[in-house]
């Protein structure tokens, strides 16, 4: 089958952890043997922020590290029709210009026989609900929620039919143990400083317990104001800005414990919807401690593959018994693995989507593919 992916991005990272996912479904449907193609706009935030921070060499290195992937970038001028007149499959990001959404339902409507797919990722259905309320989807499918409360919320607020949670995962061809890698460092946080959805959840389980622990401490991410930086350095804690996805895992490596520290619309709004990181981090063996978040889908095993610490002193303590306990550190680092080849993988998450094409229905050769796929 073809799918063609509508991503805000899929070269650029900047800011932007949906392009991780998306580019670990499509390597793996590719692997499998069906066509991915991306099309991403001109303009795009993600990608305009990350050449105007780090030049062009990040574009060239994701060729380089992604040979396999095909994205292309539309303009006004675009014929997204004649670029859909072969697909059995789109899919269009939250992200996407709302006339776009509503004009790739009309291609659908009059005469495409793709299966059309609405995918979101974002917190905008409780904290902007007017903008995902005003989205044009009746001609979709079906959409993709990525936890369960947002697959409710949709349903409930009569926005589309046929939502599938689908949570994201790991791409585990990248995403894994470096052990030949020296640790150097003791605590690593990758995380963008996200207009100031957790600026006091920063300041009390990152910052704090780094400073009192005297850690050998580094913090990686985009968008941190001066006020941010100047917190950092006086804890003691590195700051060194946007890093590729693909260079995640020698980061992990490098040092012997990480952290989750949500942002506070999906601790409040959105229970049940970690970011990727989590995913990422437990795929590369590394112990994760994390702040409050309520994981009501059973998606991990609290305790078990990571920690959770309910305010700033726990976090302390926990920090002070991985950093000390090497059994305890290696217990986490493997069990948090085994959690995420069991069940958080890109590969799973093409299962998923290749069942639910199939449940749907209303693409004759899609469902035919897929069932004929899962038979093997």
């Amino acid at each position: 089958m073809r799918f063609i992916f509508y991503t805000h991005s899929l070269m650029s990272d900047w800011n932007h952890g949906n392009a991780h996912f998306m580019r670990g479904v499509m390597r793996d449907l590719i692997r499998r043997g069906h066509d991915a193609v991306a099309l991403e706009p001109e303009g795009a935030w993600s990608r305009e922020n990350l050449v105007r921070d780090q030049g062009t060499a990040p574009l060239e290195r994701f060729r380089a590290t992604f040979p396999d992937l095909e994205t292309r970038i539309y303009g006004a001028d675009f014929d997204h029709e004649a670029a859909l007149a072969d697909a059995d499959v789109v899919v269009v990001h939250e992200w996407s210009e709302p006339s776009l959404v509503e004009k790739i339902g009309r291609v659908r409507r009059h005469g495409g026989r793709f299966a059309l797919l609405f995918h979101d990722t974002h917190h905008r259905a409780v904290s902007a609900e007017k903008d995902i309320g005003g989205l044009d989807l009746q001609d979709y499918d079906g959409v993709l929620a990525f936890g369960e409360t947002l697959r409710r919320r949709y349903l409930e607020a009569g926005w589309g039919r046929n939502v599938l949670t689908w949570h994201e995962a790991a791409d585990t061809s990248i995403f894994k143990p470096m052990p030949d890698v020296e640790k150097t460092g003791d605590l690593v946080w990758i995380g963008n400083w996200g207009d100031d959805e957790r600026t006091a959840e920063i300041a009390e389980f990152l910052v704090a317990p780094a400073r009192d622990l005297h850690l050998t401490a580094t913090v990686h991410g985009v968008r941190y104001p001066q006020s941010a930086l100047a917190s950092l350095a006086e804890a003691g804690i590195a700051y060194k800005g946007w890093i590729a996805n693909a260079d995640v895992p020698e980061a992990f490596a490098r040092y012997r414990v990480t952290m989750h520290i949500p942002r506070r619309p999906y601790v409040e709004n959105l229970p049940g919807i970690p970011t990727i990181r989590v995913f990422e981090a437990l795929a590369c063996g590394i112990p994760l401690i994390s702040a409050p978040w309520e994981d009501c889908e059973g998606l991990f095993r609290p305790g078990t593959d990571f920690l959770v610490a309910r305010n700033g002193e726990e976090m302390r303590q926990h920090l002070r018994r991985v950093l000390t306990d090497q059994d305890l550190a290696r217990e986490l680092a493997v069990t948090g693995r085994e959690r995420i080849l069991a069940r958080h993988t890109c590969r799973h998450r093409v299962e998923e989507l290749l069942s639910f094409l199939a449940d749907l229905g209303s693409h004759p050769e899609a469902a035919h593919a897929t069932t004929a796929e899962a038979a093997e």
